[in-house]
């Protein structure tokens, strides 16, 4: 995948699809510095994608990553997409209010929201349910109370971390943030089971040595690698990472850390997702 005339543009066999359907729905030409991650709250990518070009929604993003991992790009990246409404930002000692001018807007294929519904979920604003193993509940960081959300999938997750390294390679983008972030008192999205730390230090990078360098382990046992923090995600691998296998560490919550596997001896690499911190070995 690459970037040609502000515009994204993958040609290579077997990699997810990238089509351009452009969206009436945006202002003039700008210099993106910031990233604000979104979910649709829409049933697909596709219907998601139509109703950005729809006038009537006054709403757009630059662009949509489906649950498969394809992608959707409704405005090109030098111009301001109207994807972040009323919102403000501090940089520093400076308040930047109204994002669209000022970040570049990736919207994900995901309900969002959800309530138990018998052994699974249901979304009540689209009135579809889904299998226990496609939410998890968690409360987000600007409430109080728990909710259930829909999970992101493997797939969307590494498009979008390979959309959003192009934009900071090319942009030389200074933060990802969430639209929850700037807009907190109207917005949830991504939302708590969006990987926001992982995705972060995915595209920041991290120190390799000094105090910067990420923590560093050694699995204790065959050890799942998932999805997200819990044993309700779906495992990254068919088989479990072998016992010694050496991983760095991200992120951490309720007892899972989330982790980059370094062994190349063990012939597994490139490989991200979380574990089971009860069964890692401090390998500093």
């Amino acid at each position: 995948m690459k970037i040609e005339k502000f515009r994204l543009v993958n040609d290579v066999p077997g990699e997810p699809p990238v089509t351009f359907k452009e969206s009436p729905n945006h202002g003039g030409s700008f210099q993106p510095r910031f990233l604000v991650m979104h979910y649709t709250a829409g049933h697909t990518a596709q219907s998601s994608a139509d109703w950005l070009c729809n006038p009537a929604a006054k709403a757009s993003a630059h662009v949509i990553i489906g649950k498969d991992g394809s992608v959707i790009q409704l405005v090109p990246f030098n111009i301001v997409a109207w994807h972040a409404g009323i919102s403000s930002w501090r940089d520093g000692q400076t308040e930047l209010r109204g994002m669209n001018k000022y970040a570049v807007g990736i919207e994900l294929d995901n309900p969002g929201r959800l309530v138990r519904a018998g052994t699974g979920w249901r979304s009540l604003s689209l009135g579809i349910s889904y299998p226990d193993d496609e939410g998890i509940e968690a409360t987000h960081k600007n409430e109080t109370q728990p909710s259930g959300w829909h999970i992101y999938p493997q797939a969307q997750l590494e498009t979008a971390v390979a959309v959003a390294s192009l934009l900071f390679e090319t942009y030389r983008l200074e933060d990802v943030i969430g639209h929850d972030d700037i807009a907190p008192m109207r917005k949830s999205d991504p939302g708590p089971a969006f990987p926001m730390a992982y995705f972060r230090a995915r595209l920041l990078g991290r120190a390799e040595d000094g105090p910067e360098a990420p923590p560093k382990f050694t699995t204790l046992t065959a050890l799942n690698i998932r999805s997200g923090p819990g044993v309700q995600y779906s495992t990254v691998l068919a088989q479990p990472l072998p016992k010694g296998t050496q991983v760095a560490g991200v992120a951490t919550e309720d007892g899972w850390r989330q982790v980059d596997v370094i062994d190349t001896n063990s012939g597994i690499t490139e490989i991200h997702g979380w574990v089971n911190g009860r069964y890692l070995k401090s390998a500093n």
